[in-house]
């Protein structure tokens, strides 16, 4: 039963599948981290069967971007639009986690949030389905859940309130850590023994840079900051799964 609750937390918290409604407490909050990559693996699975159904090429490109949006409710997007504007305003430390307490959408969210839009349908046009880059794929989105959630655990926090701050203190983090360790090592030597080397360098390389930003720049990590190290990862590990295909590597 605890070990439903913890994935239905999961759930409640990263997507928007419905799941129970029921309160949630110490016990179903310790490792809901670990059950965040299934997300992950809900939005690969969506995203294949995508893939496979007979659709023109612009519905699946539109599919292939609107999937992880869909299950997700936008809650990443949203962090990515409210960090894109902080980042953007160059103020110090305090006037960038202002802004993103502030709840409304300023000119560099709507900027950046165009662009990322019009990048991922891009080059999610580019992408030729088969099974191998659909497993490819699917790995990818967990993958990258699986170092957000790390992340969380691991990296200090900017302040005491907050989404990340709510789940690092609830959760057990050591466990969490080890857990999310191991299963991202995991996936990484699976996406490279099939091809997709690029796309695990692709999701290390920006875990890094999240990591440099969140102390450089807010002193830690946020539940926002956290949203624009996913979508980020999102874009770029496509595009190296784009450029993977067009290498002839897949």
């Amino acid at each position: 039963m605890i070990v439903l609750q913890t994935i239905a937390v999961a759930f409640a918290m990263f997507s928007a599948v419905p799941v129970p409604q029921f309160a949630w407490n110490e016990k179903n909050m310790r490792y809901a981290l670990c059950a965040f990559p299934l997300v992950g693996l809900l939005c690969g699975v969506l995203w294949c069967v995508c893939g496979v159904l007979p659709l023109p090429a612009p519905a699946r490109a539109a599919g292939f971007c609107l999937v992880p949006v869909w299950v997700t409710g936008g809650i990443h997007l949203d962090g990515y639009a409210d960090t894109c504007d902080a980042l953007a305003s160059y103020g110090d430390r305090e006037k960038k986690l202002e802004i993103l307490k502030d709840p409304h959408c300023g000119a560099f969210a709507v900027i950046r949030l165009c662009s990322y839009f019009a990048a991922y349908l891009c080059l999610a046009a580019c992408v030729q389905f088969t099974p191998r880059v659909g497993a490819l794929w699917t790995l990818a989105l967990v993958l990258e859940r699986a170092l957000s959630g790390l992340a969380v655990a691991a990296f200090p926090m900017a302040k005491n309130t907050g989404l990340a701050h709510t789940f690092a203190c609830a959760a057990d983090r050591k466990v969490v850590r080890n857990v999310l360790t191991v299963l991202a090592v995991l996936l990484c030597g699976v996406l490279l023994a099939l091809g997709g080397g690029a796309l695990a360098a692709a999701a290390i390389l920006l875990f890094l840079w999240y990591h440099h930003v969140a102390v450089q720049q807010l002193g830690g990590i946020t539940g926002d900051l956290a949203g624009w190290f996913l979508q980020k990862t999102e874009l770029w590990m496509l595009a190296a799964l784009c450029a993977c295909q067009w290498g002839g590597l897949l």
